[in-house]
Parts: C-alpha cells; sequence; structure tokens
C-alpha cells in the first residue's frame, strides 16, 4: 500500500492530466465522417492517444521518459474493467457463443493468412529479420513479450514487434474503423462473421471495429459486441499458441525462402 501511495505522489501529474483528457475526449464523444467509400468512426480513445502523445517527451515534453513510460504500463490497468465488462457480457449470452463455438475457434487460423500478405510486402521494403517480428502477429502486448522473451530485446525480430505494436497503438483504431466501413459497405458478410472478425486481440480495436459495425446493423449491434468480446479475449488467450508454435514457425520459414530471392531481385 505504501508503494502504490509513492507511485500515485511521484506521479501525480500522470494521474491528473489522464483524468483531463478523458473528460475532454467524453465531451467531444464519437465523430464520424462519409469518405465515399465508407463511414469513418473516430472514437474518444483515439482522441486521446493524439492528446497524449502530443503532450510526451518527443513534443510538447509536459512528461518526461519515466512518465511516459509508466503511462503506457497503466493501459492494462484501466483496459481491464472493460474487458471484465466483455466477459460478463459474453457469460450472458453463452448459448449465442455455443451456437457459434466452431466459427469462433477456426477464425483464429484467419490471423495467420496476413503472413503471407504482410511478409513479401516487408521484405520490398528492405525489412530484413525485423520482418519475422513484425509480421508473424497483430503484435500486441501478449505478441511483444514473447518476441522479446524468445530472441531478446536488442533482437532485430524484437524491434520489428515493437515497432508494429507503436504503429497499431497510434492509428489502429482509425485504421480498423475505416476497414469495417468498407467490408460492412460490400454487403458480402454476414453482420454476426464481421463481429467474430472484430476480435483481432486489441480490445480498443475491437471496440473500434464493433462500434463502426454496429452503425451499420444496429439491429445486430449487440450481437455483434458479444462475438467481438468473445471473439478478442480467444485471440487474447490463444494468440500466444498461435505466434508460439504456427505463427513464427512459418514466419521463419516463408522469411528463409523469400528473404534470397528479395535480397538478389534487389541487387
Amino acid at each position: 500500500m505504501e508503494s502504490v501511495k509513492r507511485v500515485v505522489k511521484k506521479y501525480w501529474k500522470v494521474y491528473l492530466v489522464a483524468v483531463v483528457i478523458a473528460l475532454v475526449c467524453d465531451l467531444i464523444g464519437t465523430i464520424k465522417f462519409d469518405i465515399g467509400i465508407g463511414t469513418l468512426t473516430i472514437l474518444p480513445m483515439v482522441f486521446a492517444t493524439i492528446f497524449a502523445g502530443l503532450l510526451g517527451p518527443d513534443l510538447l515534453k509536459l512528461f518526461d521518459t519515466k512518465e511516459a513510460k509508466l503511462g503506457g504500463e497503466l493501459v492494462l490497468v484501466v483496459l481491464a474493467p472493460f474487458m471484465a465488462k466483455m466477459g460478463i457480457s459474453a457469460g450472458a449470452n453463452l448459448a449465442k457463443l455455443v451456437a457459434v463455438g466452431p466459427a469462433l475457434i477456426l477464425q483464429e487460423f484467419g490471423n495467420l493468412g496476413t503472413i503471407l500478405f504482410s511478409l513479401p510486402l516487408a521484405l520490398a521494403l528492405g525489412l530484413k529479420k525485423e520482418a519475422i517480428g513484425a509480421c508473424y502477429s497483430i503484435n500486441r502486448d501478449s505478441n511483444l513479450g514473447l518476441t522479446t522473451d524468445i530472441y531478446g530485446p536488442d533482437a532485430a525480430e524484437t524491434k520489428g514487434t515493437f515497432a508494429v505494436y507503436i504503429v497499431g497503438s497510434i492509428i489502429g483504431t482509425v485504421f480498423i474503423s475505416i476497414l469495417a466501413s468498407v467490408v460492412a459497405s460490400l454487403n458480402l458478410l454476414h453482420p454476426l462473421a464481421l463481429g467474430m472478425a472484430s476480435g483481432v486481440g486489441s480490445g480498443s480495436m475491437m471496440s473500434a471495429a464493433a462500434g463502426t459495425l454496429s452503425t451499420f446493423y444496429p439491429d445486430y449491434a449487440e450481437d455483434i459486441m458479444v462475438l467481438g468480446s468473445a471473439s478478442d479475449m480467444l485471440t487474447g488467450i490463444t494468440g500466444i499458441y498461435m505466434g508460439t508454435f504456427i505463427g513464427l514457425p512459418i514466419t521463419r520459414k516463408l522469411y528463409a525462402v523469400l528473404e534470397p530471392k528479395f535480397a538478389k531481385r534487389k541487387k
């Protein structure tokens, strides 16, 4: 308890500014733009990320590096109530989850499909072993820990994972909102399938995608959120095993095959 008091007293500015940013972003609310190919939905959390980034040590310098690091560590703490709410919602709709159970499990293998697209692109852009860490998964907190544990904090693979982690934190919610709008506007897939696809392993991205889809399909809004949260939790639970035993080995093997060809072509 004393250690908690010392941390709060030392970093009071972080907590105070976090409350102010939360209040300001709540007043701004959700903003939607018609971009022709779909509707771009910007949630308050996107504004919060932008405002906090501006106040960091690289721009306005309201916070130093230690304070910025503490803010990053607190992300999991503030997401805990949100994930608990999602878990309660999923439990209350257990019958619906059982009905689509096989689909929820099998859709996890769809996350591996991105390796086939992202790795060649990363190699074409000139990345080397960084491409392995960048492309084997969506690279959220658990994946960053996995890559660090396997390769070490200074390895090229870990740098690739960390780079995608940062980019995803900044623009991931915006990107997935646009993607959800575009796919929903095509009207090719069932709303519940899109809801399951929202659970990519990131709570903020899931809520952004599910929120966007709910505006397209108001009659399925509750089911989309339930399936999205269940899928997100499954991805978080199974993602570490998927990355360890399937994602990383496939990416390493594909890298060994493709990298010499890209290097030769570049020369």
